[in-house]
């Protein structure tokens, strides 16, 4: 089974899986208490299928609950991709999406508040923290998050803000048929979601690292056995002592840079090093892949 998923379990997994779980109920609890009592519609699967099930009740007097909806677009969207991204990113993803189906049709909750502003706001924080919870532990949402993720690996740059302008049709929908009032007050909610995201999420943001050392050997060869990228050599010199060093400059993903720092300090504890956000890569760069 193991050689036919591409996947192995250890009990360095046990972490990760208890997060989905607490990611996937956090997420119910924010579309059962924020989202229905603002009447928002999330991005992604979850407003695609809050939106038909409205539809369907109230146009066509077909009742299909959200959950139904959700996990099926979801369980299409995970056919697609099978071949296309890890699998056991994808187990995780179709667990969480699981559990946010079924934790969402069990858990009512009461609202917090009648004020749109602070549903849109603090629900949107709340939706937010649970998929950037999912993200860090392996997984996703599934659905766009899947299809930004696969964009993400191709451009080797964050895509989540691709997926918030395709959310806008959705939005843009919900106005025609349900006011526009929830359109707007579901931009509030997309948008600090999304901010959320992008803060939890590093996986796809780049950054240059600059390091001034005297011991650029041990250095490099240190990081290669931590990381897949290559190092730039550079003799250089002090401008006030006039002492000759080595600048080594490299480009690799933020959720990195903490161990190659660590790395680089305990061959040199001396090392000067500086961080620059990069704003896209041209050439070969290697993305580790998603498991």
């Amino acid at each position: 089974m193991e050689k036919l998923l591409h996947v192995h379990f250890t009990k360095k997994d046990i972490p990760d899986i208890c997060l989905i779980v607490v990611s996937a109920l956090l997420y119910s609890c924010g579309m059962n208490t924020f989202v229905k009592s603002g009447n928002l519609f999330p991005g992604g699967f979850a407003g695609i299928s809050r939106l038909l099930s409205m539809v369907l009740e109230d146009y066509l007097q077909i009742r299909l609950s959200f959950s139904v909806i959700y996990f099926t677009l979801n369980i299409i969207t995970t056919l697609f991709v099978w071949r296309r991204i890890g699998h056991k990113f994808i187990l995780y993803s179709a667990a969480w999406f699981t559990l946010t189906s079924v934790f969402t049709s069990m858990i009512h909750l009461p609202p917090i508040t009648q004020d749109a502003l602070l549903i849109a706001i603090f629900g949107g924080l709340v939706n937010g923290f649970a998929v950037g919870m999912s993200l860090r532990a392996n997984a996703s949402s599934g659905g766009t998050d899947f299809i930004a993720i696969d964009i993400s690996q191709h451009l080797h740059r964050p895509s989540w803000n691709y997926i918030f302008a395709l959310n806008a049709a959705v939005l843009i929908s919900a106005g025609f048929l349900y006011g526009w009032n929830r359109a707007l007050y579901s931009i509030i909610f997309q948008y600090a979601s999304k901010e959320v995201v992008n803060g939890l999420h590093q996986r796809y943001k780049i950054s240059r690292l600059h390091i001034v050392t005297d011991k650029p050997d041990e250095i490099c060869e240190a990081v290669f056995h931590i990381i897949r990228h290559g190092i730039t050599i550079v003799p250089c010199e002090g401008a006030y002592s006039h002492q000759n060093h080595t600048l080594l400059m490299m480009s690799l993903n933020n959720d990195q840079l903490k161990l190659v720092e660590s790395c680089v300090l305990k061959v040199d504890p001396k090392a000067f090093m500086s961080v620059n956000p990069v704003e896209r890569i041209i050439g070969n760069y290697y993305q580790k892949p998603i498991e």
